[in-house]
């Protein structure tokens, strides 16, 4: 990878760079979250820390989601706890579309402290990490608990636990008047490099992915979230005396709702006609509430 010059076109909002380093037997993603963001934050009035939680896993998500294969493929980041100020939140990525939603409690909230870690937020409950692979038809998820300082710690707990690959992961995010901003930078080792292979013998302690993390580990905050450095600039100073990186933009990245009269009306046909009398008001009219992009569809029964 030649430095990045000036003049050439880079990846800044709203899109994915994937980048190997085939020497290191290393690959990585790296994002930058811009006008998508606050298009899907902007759905439900929500308080700063809230939105940063969200922001932080709508970052998670697309870095995930970004490890994804083939067309239609799907990544869904699921966190529930009971009883606690988040009670749930959901978000998904499929062909650069991206959503999610974060449900809480208001009063409950407000009981918190300025900086709320990961344990306020969600007092004890679970991660649920679900890949879908839309040619076979087969699910794959992975269920750890939610510890650490941040949802940030527990997605590498699940790397560690659930996929057992070495897993380093960095996310930033800011707010402020003129919008919100998240970022943030996954790399991982491959044993012998490739994709799929017997994960036995991978190893936190192997010498080609300690130099790896340990580069990763310099990236800052404010490199992360700075609009003047591209993504291809900030992989640049990161591993620039690597003989070869290859990076692939990846696409660009929209809010994904997939919401639709149709669909609603697909989903109810399933209840039983009973059910449907019960949903429906006087004038049999189902109102079906859509918590990604909060608004309402009438369907008729």
């Amino acid at each position: 990878m030649a430095e990045p010059e000036s003049t050439q076109p880079h990846t800044g909002f709203d899109k994915l760079l994937t980048f190997t380093i085939p020497a290191r037997d290393c690959r990585g993603r790296v994002v930058r979250l811009g006008p998508v963001l606050d298009e899907i934050l902007a759905a439900h009035d929500y308080p700063p820390a809230i939105k940063h939680v969200l922001s932080e896993a709508l970052v998670l998500t697309t870095l995930m989601g970004g490890l994804l294969k083939e067309q239609d493929d799907q990544l869904t980041m699921q966190a529930q706890a009971q009883g606690a100020v988040i009670s749930l939140l959901v978000c998904d990525y499929r062909n650069g579309e991206l959503r999610g939603y974060l449900d809480h409690d208001p009063a409950e909230f407000d009981k918190l402290g300025s900086d709320p870690v990961l344990k306020d937020l969600f007092g004890t409950g679970y991660l649920a990490i679900t890949f879908d692979i839309a040619k076979t038809g087969q699910r794959y998820q992975g269920v750890v608990p939610l510890e650490g300082e941040s949802l940030t710690d527990a997605v590498e707990s699940y790397f560690a636990q659930s996929e057992q690959v070495p897993t380093f992961i960095h996310t930033a995010g800011k707010s402020g008047a003129s919008g919100s901003i998240a970022g943030g930078m996954l790399v991982q080792h491959l044993p012998e490099g490739e994709e799929g292979r017997e994960r036995l013998h991978a190893q936190l302690d192997h010498p080609q992915w300690e130099h790896v993390s340990i580069l990763a580990e310099s990236l800052t905050d404010d490199e992360i979230i700075e609009q003047g450095l591209s993504l291809e600039q900030l992989v640049w100073r990161l591993y620039h005396e690597e003989e070869e990186i290859r990076v692939v933009p990846g696409p660009q990245l929209v809010r994904g709702c997939r919401c639709t009269v149709a669909h609603f009306e697909d989903v109810i046909s399933r209840f039983p006609k009973e059910d449907r009398r019960e949903m429906a008001d006087e004038n049999g009219i189902i109102m079906v509430d859509c918590a990604f992009c909060s608004k309402q569809f009438p369907i008729q029964d």
